[in-house]
């Protein structure tokens, strides 16, 4: 009896692991003939695990999706995974899931083996979330929404809060791209009829079911990331920088947040900077402050600022030098 349910607990793994097992496959794994497989299947059916099942000679077996959630079976890598993404869950912008984050973790933790327990403990012992200016959170539900609307290509009606008051705004929507602070929905505005992006933080409230199905519009860019970032650092301040470093890519973007500006490499020694602010000065003292040597494309009063900075800065360096 211990044999047969450690070997059940053996194919319910590998069935978790890969979509598709052919009978021989599993028989070969386990070490049993093809109707011991078969056998053991019917017994994970009759536990409540929906293994589908094709016949013929290339047919298999698949783990399928049932009326309830069954248990999982992790590995140890998976388990401390899934472990800190539930601790970090719990204090993240993603508003309601603390307390269903925090209940899962326990229910993990009483399971862990020492080893496993030892390690989840340790990361969170030595870490201490960094409280920043209050970022409004979104709703998991609406999240959802949103995401099974773009998976299924259906127009949404959205109550916005932008920058001019609430309106109705009728999208198709696109993707969801999320920084560590925000999410933001890139989708097709039916009313403006171009691309926006809009920060999920001011969806108030989606109006009515999703809309009819729509033929998905090629995209303003391959990638959507960077679309939204571009909407985000440029477009929404008064001046619109362009900085070229002199430095590889590789060396400039640990130093450059994604939410601030968005990188791209012109060669293999030099990358181009593009970021918007509302004042110069704090543009000329952000890119100085990278430490790499850079000249600026646009805009030419920037260069002007950055004059007055140095002045200022040589100043501030004399004087340091003339203290006892």
């Amino acid at each position: 009896m211990l044999e047969t349910s450690a070997r059940l607990l053996r194919l319910l793994s590998l069935l978790q692991s890969r979509a598709d097992w052919t009978g021989a496959e599993l028989a070969a794994r386990l070490g049993v003939g093809l109707r011991t497989v078969r056998r053991d299947v019917g017994r994970l059916r009759e536990l409540g695990y929906p293994v589908d099942a094709t016949p013929g000679v290339a047919g298999g077996y698949r783990l399928g999706v049932g009326a309830a959630l069954p248990p999982l079976l992790l590995d140890d890598e998976e388990a401390v995974a899934v472990a800190l993404s539930l601790r970090t869950a719990a204090t993240g912008s993603v508003a309601g899931l603390e307390e269903a984050a925090l209940r899962a973790l326990a229910k993990l933790r009483q399971v862990l083996p020492s080893r496993l327990r030892h390690r989840v403990s340790a990361f969170e012992a030595a870490t201490v979330p960094l409280a920043g200016a209050a970022v409004p959170g979104v709703g998991a539900d609406l999240l959802a929404a949103v995401a099974a609307a773009c998976r299924d290509h259906r127009r949404l009606r959205l109550r916005y809060r932008g920058r001019d008051g609430a309106g109705e705004r009728e999208v198709e929507p696109h993707r969801l791209v999320h920084t560590p602070r925000r999410w933001y929905l890139l989708a097709w505005d039916l009313g403006r009829s171009d691309w926006r992006t809009f920060r999920m933080d001011r969806v108030e409230e989606l109006l009515g079911l999703p809309g009819a199905r729509f033929t998905p519009r090629t995209p303003p860019e391959d990638d959507a990331a960077s679309y939204v970032s571009r909407g985000i650092t440029t477009a929404p301040y008064r001046h619109q920088a362009r900085i070229l470093f002199h430095a590889p890519l590789a060396a400039v973007a640990p130093r450059t947040s994604p939410g601030a500006g968005r990188l791209e490499p012109v060669d293999g020694e030099r990358c181009l900077f593009t970021a918007g602010a509302d004042s110069l000065d704090e543009l000329a003292a952000y890119v100085a402050a990278k430490g790499f040597d850079f000249e600026v494309l646009d805009p030419p009063e920037l260069a002007a600022t950055l004059r007055t900075l140095a002045t200022r800065l040589h100043r501030a360096a004399d004087r340091s030098a003339e203290q006892p």
